[in-house]
């Protein structure tokens, strides 16, 4: 097997189980000793260990899962030597990983806080972007869910502008599209 195909499985591997290391189930677990997919919204997700446990766990649940996603693409830019598919594919594992973790019986959190974080990792100001056009949108619209999801479909764009990379933009346009319909179930 050539090195590249190794090194792909390689990340795929580590990029899957690490995010499946979903932050709010495991805060939950250690603060009230139950499973946070039993309770309130049944998401294992930064929202609802916000229902849970507060804002202390909304904050730490999007710290874990934002260091997870920023430890894993290090290690994947160091490894793979900055290499943009390499990076893609962390980033859908962490994904998809979140989403369904083996561990959990493959239901975790919706991948806001993964998708918004791996977009931080590969470019800060996409994240900028897409804050400034979720301030500007609440504004008008008055309404928190569909300014965000709004205002998310400016990273790919901001991603392929401010990084020159047509896959970053085709990548995080799926991925998107499959973040919207787990939402929308």
């Amino acid at each position: 097997m050539q090195t590249e195909t190794v090194q792909f499985i390689v990340v795929a591997l580590y990029s899957y189980l690490i995010g499946g290391f979903t932050g709010a189930y495991y805060l939950v677990k250690l603060f009230l000793g139950k499973d946070i997919r039993q309770m309130e919204s049944g998401n294992a997700g930064a929202t609802n260990a916000g229902r849970v446990i507060g804002k202390k766990g909304f904050l730490l649940t999007i710290a874990i899962d934002a260091a997870k996603v920023w430890i894993t693409l290090g290690i994947t830019s160091y490894w793979a030597e900055g290499s943009g598919p390499a990076l893609v594919l962390s980033s859908i594992l962490l994904v998809i990983g979140h989403l369904y973790p083996l561990q959990l019986g493959f239901r975790g959190g919706k991948g806001i806080v993964v998708y918004l974080a791996a977009a931080l990792f590969l470019n800060p100001y996409s994240i900028l972007v897409m804050g400034a056009v979720m301030g500007v949108l609440y504004s008008i619209l008055r309404r928190y869910t569909l300014s965000g999801f709004l205002s998310i479909l400016t990273i790919p764009v901001t991603l392929y502008i401010l990084e020159d990379s047509l896959l970053y933009f085709v990548s995080f346009i799926v991925l998107f599209a499959f973040l919207a319909a787990i939402h929308h179930k």
